[in-house]
């Protein structure tokens, strides 16, 4: 089948969800493919600089975390208010919150990628670790936004002519964002931009060699990769209602890497399959036994061993080699 139909075809499945939850009385479906479109658009976030970029970040929690208190943040000052800094009016708008977690994830990304970025390898994972834990502790500390407790976000941010509360429309306006996101991707990936980016990754001697300024491009890369991960923490926030410092933390990072990992490393969908596999064996083993994560990790190392490639790669083979 060609891939374009195919790709149609989930999509229109995808847009049928809600009504195939209400049919089937399944309404926690909705809550779930909601969190792994999201999941997946933070991992395929991550993947950018990983897969394509060979710039393995183990803080790409903190972008995801930073979107996400953004709208926390700009909520609770519409509902006291009160001024964010003493200048900064709150508000629920989501055609105001989404952007400014997109230009704030990606000031802070500007900032750690610009000090990170001068060095390689290991230096690289441990820098990235530590400022994203540094930013952890720093919400954790700040009481007025709930401490470690997090901030509720008891409405749903607001756009016109559509009910956010509605968890169907909710999920709609996130499908929406995550195939406008995925076909963005795509292009910058398809781009000159994105060919000097794997090219950095082969070679960083040999495109310096050639003139190409690969720190520039490389800070370029994380700065988006970190803009991409706060959209999906303010679209978090809205479904969950819901903002916490754990969102932060080390292991939200470890997440989004074994996402990429288990659907494929320098791969578009593959990060979306990673997110669905996890969140979904998560959902059921969790309801089998509270042993569940040592069955988790016995078949996420049979997969990811098994399939030399992740997910994607098994898709790739069973469906004779057509990407």
């Amino acid at each position: 089948m060609n891939s374009r139909i195919l790709a149609a075809v989930l999509l229109i499945l995808l847009a049928a969800l809600p009504f195939i939850a209400q049919a089937t009385g399944q309404s926690a479906l909705l809550s779930l493919a909601s969190r792994i479109l999201i999941y997946g658009m933070a991992a395929t976030s991550l993947n950018f600089v990983l897969g394509y970029g060979g710039m393995v970040s183990f803080g790409h929690a903190a972008f995801f975390g930073i979107g996400g208190y953004v709208v926390g943040i700009l909520y609770h000052h519409a509902d006291t208010e009160t001024l964010f800094w003493g200048f900064i009016p709150g508000t629920t708008q989501m055609l105001i919150t989404l952007p400014a977690a997109i230009l704030v994830s990606g000031a802070f990304a500007a900032a750690i990628g610009a000090l990170s970025l001068r060095t390689g390898g290991v230096q690289f994972i441990m820098i990235t670790l530590a400022f994203a834990q540094m930013l952890f502790f720093l919400f954790v500390s700040l009481k007025t936004y709930g401490g470690e407790d997090g901030i509720i976000v008891r409405r749903t941010n607001e756009l016109p002519f559509l009910n956010t509360r509605d968890r169907a429309v909710m999920y709609w306006v996130v499908l929406a964002i995550t195939v406008a996101f995925a076909l963005g991707l795509r292009r910058l990936t398809k781009s000159s931009f994105g060919t000097v980016i794997s090219g950095i990754r082969q070679n960083e001697r040999r495109m310096a060699a050639l003139g190409i300024p690969a720190y520039r491009y490389k800070l370029f890369a994380f700065i988006l990769s970190g803009m991409g991960a706060g959209l999906a923490g303010a679209l978090m926030v809205n479904v969950l209602r819901f903002a916490s410092p754990d969102m932060m933390h080390w292991t939200k990072s470890g997440e989004l890497m074994i996402m990429v990992i288990l659907g494929g490393v320098g791969t578009l969908v593959g990060p979306f399959l990673g997110a669905a596999a996890l969140l979904s064996l998560e959902s059921v083993l969790a309801s089998w036994s509270e042993h569940w994560p040592l069955a988790m990790g016995l078949i996420l190392l049979v997969v990811v061993l098994g399939t030399r490639g992740g997910l994607m790669a098994l898709v790739t083979r069973l469906t004779g080699g057509r990407k």
